[in-house]
């Protein structure tokens, strides 16, 4: 067998086997915007194709609010999520460009600091953080709200290690100049640095923005029985129970297809700034 024909052959097994694996990574893709269509109720059916397509689904989410208040559940999420994105990208960019750029005295410490608690899942403190939320009177009403964007943000710094490494890679010859010319360090960051770190600020956009969208068990704990202040998280939980699942369970799977528009929206709509983030930085 010469060169040539092993190679073609070693190519074709490794598509093959690619071909696989996309096909499982998108099989529960397809099943749950399938079963979103599907006429026949209940959770238990003997064909994977449904037999009948409907939109019923997906207009019982928006109609029927007398159990689960699905638009109610699916504005509270975004109203979170964008404040807590806002908040974090900022928190994770300025400690990553102070801990890239300045010198200071507890500046290793700290990194080794966060680098140890970053090892510990944030749930673990879980209970901590609620009865410090209720003892400041933030986990009734409408306050809930604020609670959880405190949640979600409130230790966003500590993930500062893959913007410092991207800062790192900025040559510090462009803020040394920028100081000479009588910039001040705020100045810098906003007019040198962010303008070349789209990249890295497009990233801690979407992680930001995806970890409160997609969170369960913070928002469980703080929303408890607070129906009106439930997330879509929570919502969807709650239709798979055993009382509501077989009413809700393709409305289920409807809201799984809409949760995901939002994400894949503004991954779409921030995906051109990832190549074009350092473009000109050493030209400019």
């Amino acid at each position: 067998m010469s060169h040539k024909t092993s190679k073609k052959i070693k190519n074709v097994a490794i598509h093959c086997l690619l071909a696989v694996l996309a096909f499982i990574w998108v099989f529960p893709i397809l099943w749950v915007i399938l079963t979103s269509f599907r006429a026949e109720k209940g959770s238990y059916v003997s064909t994977f194709l449904p037999q009948s397509y409907t939109l019923d689904n997906y207009i019982k989410l928006f109609t029927d609010t007398s159990i689960l208040n699905f638009p109610q559940m699916f504005m509270n999420t975004l109203i979170i999520a964008i404040f807590s994105c806002i908040l974090s990208a900022f928190y994770v960019l300025s400690a990553s460009y102070c801990l890239s750029r300045l010198k200071f005295k507890m500046r290793k410490p700290y990194m080794n600091m966060a680098m140890i608690l970053g090892l510990f899942p944030s749930f673990m403190s879980m209970i901590a953080v609620y009865f410090i939320l209720k003892a400041v009177g933030l986990t009734e009403g409408s306050l809930i709200r604020v609670a959880l964007v405190l949640c979600y943000s409130g230790g966003a710094a500590l993930s500062f290690q893959i913007s410092k490494g991207f800062f790192d890679t900025i040559p510090k010859e462009i803020d040394e100049a920028a100081l000479i010319d009588g910039c001040t360090r705020w100045r810098i960051f906003t007019r040198i640095t962010i303008p070349l770190s789209k990249p890295i600020i497009i990233y801690t956009i979407l992680t930001s923005f995806m970890g409160p969208w997609l969170d369960f068990i913070f928002a469980k704990v703080i929303c408890r029985a607070n129906a009106d202040q439930y997330t879509v998280a929570i919502g969807l939980w709650k239709m798979l129970e055993k009382e509501y699942i077989d009413g809700w369970y393709t409305s289920f799977a409807a809201g799984a297809v809409l949760i995901s528009i939002p994400i894949a929206i503004l991954f779409l709509c921030l995906q051109r700034f990832y190549v074009d983030g350092l473009s000109g930085a050493v030209k400019g």
